[in-house]
Order: structure tokens, then C-alpha cells, then sequence
């Protein structure tokens, strides 16, 4: 990333194997990769990135934080060693490091967490939802909620969940994670891959990057 001058980009990783995976979904999870000024256990100051994402509670699956952790936090015990790097226009960029430092950008988070929350709802928020939440906000400059629920549902694409219904419903009865309460239709959801070609769409000068086992 630091090589194509990126200060902000989405970082996204294989939390899964990739026959593990539903149609049209890769990664298992994506945050956005800030370079900034890091203090060691030591106290020493280097420069790098710092991962700023959404994680479930451990205890708490049905539950969301906003944590701020490192590459090699981000990458440990993947699936497999790829990733994913979308890195946005350089005007963007400076859109969202403001938003991230910002009181906004935590503003943006809903806690109640499902896998498949809908981008185009409230009620439950996952991590990729959150991103794209982010993302429209730093695009078109507001915190609202309401508005940028709009907005994805005139210009994002979401990704259909490829599960058997009877499946769905029974995860959200035994699944904690799992909820179809922000799904009035058939489920839908924000994945890595239709954020990328979102943000390709309306953003001229981003670019995606992928990163495989044989690059490192």
C-alpha cells in the first residue's frame, strides 16, 4: 500500500477458505488501513498502518465494537494468506482520514451486529455495511443515517445472500450473529467485492489490488 502512496485504503482478508464461502463472497472481512504515527510497547514512534475496523464481541456475538489494531492483528489466523486492497482516489482519501479522526466516524457505528445485515436498512450493522457507511459519508459529506441509507439504495449494488431460506431462519432463531429483522425482502448484504465496484464506479482514480501467497 505504502508503495502506491496510499494513506487510507480497505483492507480486506480470507477469513475462510474459499469453498467455505456463499456465491459472490471472498472475504470474510474488511477495515480500512490508516498510515499514521505508532508508539510501541517500548515507546518508540514508527510510522505504519493502523487498522481501524468493526469486530464482534467475543462474548457478545450479537453485539459490535470499533477496534483499532495492526496488520499483523488483522491477518492472524486467516484461512488463507490473500488479500484484497481497494485504494480510493487521493481527494477521497483526505475525505476519510478526517472522518475516521473525527467524532462522526463513530457515530456511524450501530452495535447490534448481524452477518447479513442489510446496507439498505437500519436495525443491525456488520462490518462491511459499516464501511460502506463510512465510505458515503466521507463521499457526500454527512453523519445522517437516514440519508445514507438512501443513498446506497440508489446507487449500491448489494450482494443476495445464496442460502436456503430455511437456513437463514434457522440461523436467526439459533444463531446469535444472525438476524433478519433489517431483511424485508429476500436477504441482502454489503460485501467486499460490491463495495470495490462501487467505489471504482463513482470514484475515478481508485484502484483495486490483490495480494497473493506468491507476492510476499
Amino acid at each position: 500500500m505504502a508503495e502506491n502512496g496510499a494513506r487510507v485504503a480497505l483492507l480486506a482478508r480470507m477469513g475462510r477458505a474459499k469453498a467455505e464461502m456463499p456465491p459472490g463472497m471472498q472475504f470474510t472481512h474488511v477495515g480500512f488501513a490508516v498510515y499514521s504515527e505508532i508508539q510501541t510497547a517500548d515507546g518508540r514512534k514508527l510510522t505504519g498502518y493502523a487498522i481501524h475496523n468493526l469486530y464482534q464481541r467475543d462474548k457478545q456475538p450479537q453485539k459490535s465494537e470499533l477496534i483499532q489494531d495492526y496488520p499483523v492483528d488483522f491477518f492472524s489466523g486467516v484461512a488463507q494468506l490473500e488479500a484484497a486492497i481497494l485504494i480510493p482516489s487521493v481527494e477521497l482519501q483526505d475525505r476519510l482520514i478526517k472522518l475516521i479522526a473525527s467524532p462522526d466516524y463513530k457515530s456511524l457505528h450501530d452495535p447490534r451486529y448481524s452477518l447479513i445485515a442489510n446496507p439498505y436498512t437500519e436495525g443491525r450493522q456488520n462490518y462491511t455495511e459499516f464501511t460502506l457507511d463510512v465510505i458515503n459519508a466521507a463521499i457526500y459529506q454527512t453523519n445522517n443515517v437516514k440519508k445514507l441509507k438512501q443513498i446506497a439504495k440508489e446507487f449500491f449494488v448489494a450482494q443476495s445472500v445464496e442460502v436456503n431460506p430455511f437456513k437463514v431462519l434457522l440461523g436467526s432463531i439459533f444463531v446469535p450473529e444472525i438476524s433478519t429483522v433489517d431483511q424485508p425482502g429476500k436477504p441482502v448484504t454489503a460485501t467486499f467485492e460490491r463495495i470495490a465496484e462501487y467505489v471504482l464506479k463513482y470514484d475515478a482514480n481508485s484502484k483495486v489490488l490483490k495480494v497473493l501467497p506468491s507476492d510476499l
